[in-house]
């Protein structure tokens, strides 16, 4: 059984930095993309960022360049995003997601962790 595992969420201050986790498990991973995506309330999912993880090559949307990092340890089998300068507006719940690479469609996803960032 395919899982993916969210962890890392929490409350931060503005200006502060998190790092989340995606642990991954249950078929190996290595011809998939992993990404990352947010929620805030009332708000549509919204793409962040992605890493090959056979390659580590890494995509990320405009809003988060030079922000967040996506990477990933083979060893571990977990995906990370690491989260710097964290702003209110970044607050939302955070998804793993998976999608087999040359696919569009991301046919795997975590519950998610929660990420609220005070002013």
């Amino acid at each position: 059984q395919v899982q993916l595992v969210e962890s890392g969420g929490g409350l931060v201050q503005a200006g502060g930095s998190l790092r989340l986790s995606c642990a991954a498990s249950g078929r190996s991973f290595s011809a998939y993309t992993m990404g990352w995506f947010r929620q805030a309330p009332g708000k549509e999912r919204d793409f962040m960022a992605s890493i090959r993880w056979n390659t580590g090559n890494t995509y990320y949307t405009d809003s988060v360049k030079g922000r967040f990092t996506i990477s990933r340890d083979n060893a571990k089998n977990t995906v990370y995003l690491q989260m710097n300068s964290l702003k209110p507006e970044d607050t939302a719940i955070y998804y793993c997601a998976a999608r087999y690479y040359g696919s569009t469609t991301w046919t795997y996803w975590g519950q998610g962790t929660q990420v609220t960032v005070s002013s």
